[in-house]
């Protein structure tokens, strides 16, 4: 399999044209579940990648008990705060998620949500009943580990976006130590696409393979992950095909770590900094 490198190129060859006579409901309604106690962040991080990705419409539900935190983080995209037990969701939240998922055009389930039972049955359940795409990412991973099945038995489009360490517990720590192999394969067994973090990011669903060269150290902290999460559902949301939009998602993120890197250097550079620095490369 030919591996294909990420581009502005490709960025602007997909996304689409803005009709002057659109109205937000045409730039894409994403759904972002996310959050805990002690994760407020993650939420927020990943919406506000998304708008300034260029989404249309932004949901974002998170446990009651961080609501007040979250919504006040967040003035453009809209959060629920549905039902709670401990320190994130309860099963009661299940059903409400899945009422505002039915009105959206792509999905981004996973982080800061903690590891319990319910996520467990949160994650299933949204890739059971989901008509449109759901990248997952972090916690939605992590609870996967060891049920992969259930990724092959899902009907809709899957974007997995693991770190090495969340690659190695959906994979039972098996690996070739060929990442490229290593991708393609989790591809292949899951019937996913799958983006495999890291130096040149890899992006495969099996068959096509594209190879990040964006980025730089300076991206490696806490929330990072978020924002590319954002970036890959706004573009999603906005009909870029599932495959491509995790390519150039992988493009912009790293491309924007990059003017911030330039900018104020490598030390320092917060997940923020890289949010501020998506516009610049829609231009």
């Amino acid at each position: 399999m030919e591996w294909i490198q990420t581009s502005h190129t490709l960025l602007k060859q997909n996304l689409p044209q803005r009709d002057p006579q659109a109205h937000k409901g045409d730039f894409g309604k994403v759904l972002i579940v996310s959050g805990s106690h002690g994760y407020a962040g993650a939420p927020a991080l990943a919406a506000l990648a998304a708008l300034r990705t260029g989404s249309g419409l932004i949901y974002v539900t998170v446990p009651e008990c961080i609501y007040p935190v979250v919504a006040g983080k967040l003035l453009e995209p809209m959060v629920f705060g549905y039902p709670a037990e401990g320190d994130g969701f309860s099963a009661l939240a299940i059903p409400k998620i899945l009422d505002r998922l039915a009105s959206c055009d792509a999905c981004l389930i996973g982080p800061g949500l903690g590891r319990t039972s319910v996520v467990f049955q949160l994650v299933q359940t949204v890739l059971r009943e989901s008509t449109v795409p759901v990248v997952v990412d972090a916690d939605g991973l992590n609870v996967l580990a060891g049920h992969i099945d259930i990724l092959r038995e899902a009907t809709c489009p899957i974007v997995l976006t693991p770190h090495w360490g969340e690659f190695l517990r959906l994979t039972n720590g098996l690996s070739s130590e060929d990442r490229q192999m290593d991708a393609r394969n989790l591809a292949e067994e899951t019937g996913c696409i799958v983006l495999l973090k890291g130096h040149q990011t890899l992006i495969t669903d099996g068959k096509t393979g594209y190879w990040n060269g964006t980025g730089n150290p300076g991206m490696a902290t806490g929330g990072s992950g978020d924002v590319l999460g954002g970036i890959i559902v706004s573009l999603i949301g906005q009909k870029v095909p599932p495959l491509v939009a995790a390519a150039c998602g992988a493009w912009v993120h790293g491309a924007a770590g990059d003017i911030c890197a330039r900018k104020i250097g490598e030390c320092g550079m917060t997940p923020s900094d890289l949010i501020q620095a998506v516009p610049r490369l829609f231009k």
